[in-house]
Order: C-alpha cells, then sequence, then structure tokens
C-alpha cells in the first residue's frame, strides 16, 4: 500500500450552520446536538480512499461574517475548504459568498478545491435556500456541491471524501476514471 499522503481542510461558514457538527460527525461518528461557539479546533483521522490512505488534518473554525478579517493561517498549508451554509439560512449563504471572496484574495490562486455544503437538509419545513440556488452558485465558483444533515449522519463521510477527491484532482493526483503508471 503507498504511504499515507497528509492532507489539511479548513472548514468554514458563518456561525451556527453546522460547521463543527460535520466535522465530529465525520471524525467520531456523532450528533452533538449543543450548540457551543467554536473558536478553533482541529481534528485527525485516517480514511482511505480509491486505495489510497490519507492522514487528514481538519480545522474547524470559528464561524466567521461578512466583516470577519480573513486569517492569514486558513491561507497556508490547506488542501481544501469546505464552505459550509445552511439551507435554513439566507444570512448564512450571503455570508458564505463574502468567505468565498476573501478566500480568493488571500489565497490568490483562481483555481482552489472548494466545496461547497448546504448543511441541515433534515428541516424540511425551515428551508430557505434550494438546492438549485446551492448547486447555481457551486457551478459559478467550479467548485464541488452537497448537501448534508450533520444530524441524520446522511453525508458526514461523503462530504470529505469528495473533498479529498477535488483536492486530488487539482492537484493532479487524480484523474477521474485514469489509472496511472510508470515506465522505469
Amino acid at each position: 500500500m503507498p504511504q499515507p499522503k497528509s492532507r489539511k481542510i479548513a472548514v468554514l461558514g458563518y456561525r451556527s450552520v453546522g460547521k463543527s457538527s460535520l466535522t465530529i460527525q465525520f471524525v467520531e461518528g456523532q450528533f452533538v446536538d449543543s450548540y457551543d461557539p467554536t473558536i478553533e479546533n482541529t481534528f485527525t483521522k485516517m480514511i482511505t480512499i480509491n486505495g489510497q490512505e490519507y492522514h487528514l488534518q481538519l480545522v474547524d473554525t470559528a464561524g466567521q461574517d461578512e466583516y470577519s478579517i480573513f486569517p492569514q493561517t486558513y491561507s497556508i498549508d490547506i488542501n481544501g475548504y469546505i464552505l459550509v451554509y445552511s439551507v435554513t439560512s439566507n444570512k448564512s449563504f450571503e455570508v458564505v459568498q463574502v468567505i468565498h471572496e476573501k478566500l480568493l484574495d488571500m489565497v490568490g490562486k483562481v483555481k482552489v478545491p472548494i466545496m461547497l455544503v448546504g448543511n441541515k437538509n433534515d428541516l424540511h419545513m425551515e428551508r430557505v435556500i434550494s438546492c438549485e440556488d446551492g448547486k447555481a452558485l457551486a457551478e459559478s465558483w467550479n467548485a464541488a456541491f452537497m448537501e448534508s444533515s450533520a444530524k441524520e449522519n446522511q453525508t458526514a463521510v461523503e462530504v470529505f471524501r469528495r473533498m479529498i477527491l477535488e483536492a486530488e484532482k487539482m492537484d493532479g493526483s487524480v484523474q477521474p476514471g485514469k489509472t496511472s503508471c510508470a515506465v522505469m
């Protein structure tokens, strides 16, 4: 088996959209019901994708708003960004767009591995952002898109799996549907 690859992913978004819930659901397999604002946490987890082992470092960031200064540390050694909004909050959808702008300004790359996640899709009655709106925004960014529910653990693992694949694709390490071979 090849050496494990280390990947660092930052999870960004407005406050109380479920960044920590999504991360903890992925790392520990449990849903944390109480809301305790995050300052910043880092989690680690090993995951195997397509026979390649990855040592993930997940930076669960403090909730940001449109006035937050984008911390410089979020642009160093980060392999991918998961931008989370809540499908029940217009404000979080607006803020995630501001965060995306700041991210591109800070990172300076035109194409950064980004995944947009509409969280809390289990709250059907409170939904204000349609799946189509989320998809359209992600497409305009050239980013991957998914909806999830950290509470119902519908897609927590898949969110991080897809993020790794997006980062690898951009890295040039993984070509969808292609296998690599080397002649020595």
